[in-house]
């Protein structure tokens, strides 16, 4: 059975953010088996300086970087779109378990499949020591709500 995961390719400016705000909102979740659905069962990744192929290890990967990243809140932005693909920016805020908090901030390229499916993700990615009260990520856990300052809004 083949699963569409609209919208689908190739994309406006409109369908573009709207996929971008999709996988925010999915990452926001924090649960790696919904959001490795996201992507086609072969999917490739460079994820920093890790390859990984297929859903599993998609699966695999975020369980344990939502083990390592705790209080994780996310927020994308489309920097770019061409027929399926998409170059998004995103910055996301996290602490480790000894309380030190983070801003990491990434580029992803990615490409879809005619069933709106990511078949290829790759995302460069450093990270920042923040101060707690140098957070700018303050909702509760789970989804951005719509009034939340977007990246450029906030100025990252």
């Amino acid at each position: 059975m083949i699963v569409s995961r609209p919208p689908l390719p190739p994309f406006t400016a409109e369908t573009a953010a709207q996929k971008a705000r999709m996988a925010e909102d999915a990452w926001n979740t924090r649960d790696p088996a919904k959001v490795a659905l996201v992507y086609t069962v072969d999917s490739r990744w460079r994820n920093r300086a890790e390859f990984l192929q297929g859903r599993d290890a998609i699966e695999a990967f975020l369980t344990l970087k939502w083990r390592r990243e705790l209080d994780y809140r996310l927020i994308k932005e489309v920097w770019a779109f061409l027929d399926n693909r998409i170059a998004a920016r995103f910055a996301y805020e996290w602490r480790d378990d000894s309380g030190n908090w983070f801003r990491s901030y990434g580029n992803e390229n990615w490409e879809f499949d005619e069933h709106g499916l990511m078949r290829l993700r790759l995302a460069s990615i450093n990270d920042a020591p923040i101060k707690d009260g140098e957070r700018k990520f303050h909702w509760a856990l789970g989804r951005r709500p719509d009034d939340h300052p977007t990246l450029s809004e906030l100025g990252l």
